[in-house]
């Protein structure tokens, strides 16, 4: 059996039911990824390389009043030389109206092959997770009030993630699948007034944030068209980012009892410019603007933003 054989049945048998089961590794359990199954022959070794490091700043501005900035690490590994491993850290900070919170946001994760290629093309897939980091719950100093999900730096979630890519000279067209499989998601946000009548900024400005108690988040379907307009070290780019959520968001109600949440599901459309300039074939800097131009009318999940800016830095080995 080749070692591309080998190493996808470690994937399958190894990765998926950790992803069913373990938690933590926006933090723990992700320590363990990559490593070697135990029955597996000692000296039947798989060669793994760090293939680029990256480093990108975001920005982004929600709905309300939150401004989101994170610090992302991003590490690619290729393994057996044919899959790339992904390995995204972010650590966020947020600041709003309500509180200032930071820390270590969702780690994800992601497994892609070149399933074909030819001078023309290369078509890819993708599998991945999301791993929280913690329940969703920071509260602001010295209160009981758990903050709502713009506010918090983990969605809470363990989500499942497939994907697939057709690229060319000039077209990027994306498609992907993300499903949450299990939540550990403890937010108790309430826009009511008993929870929130210590807050001097008036019960207006509370209901701007919709309810998310023991949030379980829907499933998304993602589309990316990207148009490419490359030159020898640069390359501009035009694009459109619809997102579709499918199935409602769920919080339990007063008798605590999951309820589904209509205006959760929907289109989420984005429009998308960017560039990239490359220094030699070793580094590059890339900057991308995303901005809104629609959105679901009930967002308890706290991912809206009116527009995003990633400033990236990557270097290839």
């Amino acid at each position: 059996m080749s070692v591309k054989h080998k190493l996808l049945i470690f994937f399958t048998l190894f990765y998926l039911p950790y992803l069913g089961f373990s938690q933590g590794c926006s933090d723990a359990g992700f320590c363990t990824m990559g490593a070697m199954k135990p029955a597996q022959d000692f000296n039947k070794k798989i060669p793994v390389k760090l293939r680029s490091i990256g480093l990108t700043l975001y920005e982004g501005q929600t709905n309300t009043s939150p401004i989101i900035r994170a610090a992302i690490v991003d590490f690619g590994l290729l393994i057996a030389g044919e899959y790339d491993l992904q390995v995204k850290v972010p650590y966020m900070r947020v600041d709003g109206n309500f509180a200032s919170t930071s820390g270590l946001g969702d780690i994800s994760l992601s497994l892609t092959k070149n399933l074909h290629s030819t001078p023309e093309y290369n078509i890819m897939g993708t599998l991945g997770a999301k791993i929280p980091t913690n329940r969703s719950d920071l509260r602001p100093p010295d209160r009981q009030s758990v903050l709502p999900m713009y506010y918090q730096t983990s969605l809470g979630t363990y989500d499942f993630i497939a994907g697939g890519t057709y690229i060319n000279r000039e077209w990027m067209i994306s498609a992907g699948y993300q499903q949450p499989i299990i939540h550990i998601n403890e937010n108790t946000f309430e826009p009511t007034e008993a929870k929130w009548s210590w807050y001097e900024g008036g019960m207006d400005y509370v209901r701007k944030h919709d309810g998310s108690r023991m949030l379980k988040r829907g499933a998304d379907i993602m589309m990316r068209f990207e148009r490419n307009f490359r030159m020898s070290r640069l390359n501009l780019s035009l694009g459109l980012l619809p997102i579709y959520r499918i199935t409602k968001d769920q919080v339990l109600n007063d008798n605590d009892e999951y309820v589904k949440l209509d205006g959760t599901t929907g289109l989420a459309l984005s429009g998308l410019a960017g560039v990239n300039y490359k220094f030699n074939v070793f580094s590059s800097i890339q900057l991308i603007y995303g901005h809104k131009i629609t959105d679901r009318p009930v967002n308890p999940d706290g991912l809206t933003r009116k527009h995003v800016i990633n400033l990236s830095f990557n270097y290839n080995f």
